[in-house]
C-alpha cells in the first residue's frame, strides 16, 4: 500500500527499569515456536516467547460485552466501542481525531482515538489474524484493514503510527494522504476500571503535531 511503512522490528510496550510501581507488561498470547522458514517446533530450549510467555497472564475472559454497544478489555481496564468500524468507513488522520474527542456515545463525552500501545494491545500474537479472533471475542465489524493511533511518528512527524489489524503489523502512515479505519476508546490508563489487570505505559510522546 502507498505511503505505509512497515518497521522491522518495533518494541511497543516500552521497557522499564525493576524499580517497585513500574509497569507490568501482558502476555503476547504466542504460545507455539518456530523455526527460520515458519515451521512450527517444539518450544523447549529456543528461549522463543512461546517458551517463555513472560509477562502477566490475560484475565477469563479477556472482554466483556457491557450490553450498551461497548466492551471493556478487562487485562487494560479500556473501554472501547463495540462496533471497531465506527463510523461507517474510512477516515483520514485529523478527521479521526476529531470525530472521537466529539463523540457522545451512551452517556459518555471522554472518547478519544487510542494510541499505538492501546491499540497493539487488542493485537493477539498466537492468532493469523487479530481482527478474526476479536471479531469472535464480542467485537463487531473489527476490519482486516490499517487503523489509525493518536501518536505521530516522531522521525517524521508528518506520518502516525497505524496496526494492520490482519496481521498485528505496527508502521507508520502519511496523515495527510491515506484514510484508515477509526475505533474509539475511552478510560483506562491508571485503573479507571477495579479490573483491569495491568496499566499500559505511555507512548512518551508530549507534543502536538
Amino acid at each position: 500500500m502507498k505511503n505505509i511503512y512497515i518497521p522491522s522490528f518495533l518494541f511497543i510496550f516500552l521497557a522499564s527499569t525493576t524499580l517497585a510501581g513500574t509497569v507490568n507488561l501482558p502476555k503476547t498470547g504466542q504460545t507455539n515456536c518456530y523455526d527460520t522458514l515458519g515451521t512450527e517446533i517444539s518450544c523447549a530450549g529456543t528461549g522463543q516467547d512461546g517458551e517463555i510467555q513472560a509477562g502477566v497472564a490475560w484475565p477469563e475472559p479477556r472482554f466483556t460485552d457491557n450490553g450498551d454497544d461497548t466492551m471493556t478489555d478487562n487485562l487494560t481496564g479500556l473501554m472501547w466501542t463495540k462496533n471497531a468500524n465506527f463510523p461507517n468507513g474510512t477516515k483520514a488522520w485529523e478527521a479521526a481525531l476529531s470525530y472521537c474527542n466529539n463523540l457522545n456515545l451512551r452517556g459518555y463525552s471522554d472518547w478519544r482515538l487510542p494510541n499505538v500501545n492501546e491499540l497493539e494491545s487488542l493485537v493477539n500474537s498466537a492468532e493469523r489474524d487479530p481482527s478474526a479472533w476479536l471479531n469472535s471475542q464480542g467485537f463487531t465489524n473489527v476490519q482486516a484493514d490499517y487503523y489509525w493511533s493518536s501518536t505521530t511518528n516522531a522521525n517524521d512527524t508528518a506520518y502516525a503510527w497505524i496496526v494492520a489489524m490482519w496481521s498485528g503489523s505496527v508502521g507508520t502512515v502519511v496523515k495527510s494522504s491515506y484514510n484508515g479505519c477509526v475505533w474509539p476508546v475511552r478510560a483506562g490508563q491508571g485503573g479507571s476500571f477495579d479490573n483491569s489487570v495491568i496499566s499500559l505505559p505511555k507512548t512518551g510522546k508530549t507534543q502536538n503535531e
